[in-house]
């Protein structure tokens, strides 16, 4: 799969160019493009791109430090592809990005879709403690993991998240929580004006259902999806449901 600048992203060509909006999916902190899962990394009938963020899964670079540069990156990186507008669906941290990209940069936004997301993304005291040492930067794995699945959730899918993620330096990781930390668009998103799907898991412990109830409540042309048996990683838990919603809001996206 391409690389492009300090970029790498899965391209699925489910669609001729033109036909239907192109889809970028943005993972969340600690992540890469396999979080998604292959019914959302390849939406039947849309090109769909997943991109591993700076200093992420195959991506080169170090990561950033805010939610501004790591837009600014995805900025680049649209023109250095020629992607000039798309849907972009991010989750946890991707969704700030991706609010981050529509409230500055809305002409490159069809629509948006915000998934285990939040206005504001605290992350707790001890979490970002255990993820600034390389000697507890595990129990920060651990701890994300415990908060990002319900109960019921497979083992296997809690394994698979933690092998991943512990791939990561420590230091990305870190800085993304950072990141989240310090983003706060509560007093804008108002000013989203494009089609908003925002969907979360009804057991999220990481972005409680409140912070989506608050998103959808304030973005003018927005939807909410609560999807039942599912936390934080609810495209993990469950992938069909996620990608069934997804195809239905995109429907009503015209391009």
């Amino acid at each position: 799969m391409p690389i492009s600048g300090d970029v790498y992203f899965y391209l699925y060509e489910g669609s001729q160019e033109g036909q239907k909006p192109p889809i970028v999916l943005l993972h969340g902190a600690g992540g890469n493009h396999l979080y998604w899962p292959p019914s959302v990394r390849r939406l039947s009938g849309y090109r769909v791109y997943a991109v591993d963020l700076p200093g992420h899964g195959k991506s080169r670079g170090r990561g950033q430090q805010t939610i501004q540069a790591y837009r600014d990156c995805i900025l680049s990186w649209m023109e250095e592809i020629k992607l000039h507008s798309a849907v972009f669906i991010g989750h946890s941290m991707g969704s700030a990005i991706v609010m981050s990209l529509a409230l500055e940069q809305p002409q490159h936004i069809l629509g948006l879709g915000l998934v285990g997301s939040g206005a504001r993304l605290k992350v707790s005291k001890i979490l970002l403690e255990t993820a600034s040492s390389p000697t507890t930067f595990h129990n920060a794995i651990d701890t994300i993991v415990s908060w990002s699945f319900a109960p019921q959730a497979p083992e296997q899918l809690k394994v698979l998240a933690a092998k991943r993620m512990i791939e990561i330096r420590y230091s990305v990781l870190y800085n993304d929580l950072l990141a989240c930390d310090a983003f706060d668009v509560s007093e804008h998103v108002d000013k989203i004006q494009c089609p908003t799907l925002v969907m979360c898991g009804e057991q999220d412990k990481m972005t409680p259902k409140r912070y989506s109830q608050f998103l959808a409540d304030r973005i003018p042309h927005s939807n909410l999806a609560v999807i039942p048996d599912a936390g934080h990683m609810v495209m993990l838990e469950q992938p069909d449901i996620v990608a069934d919603s997804l195809s239905a809001f995109l429907e009503g996206i015209y391009y």
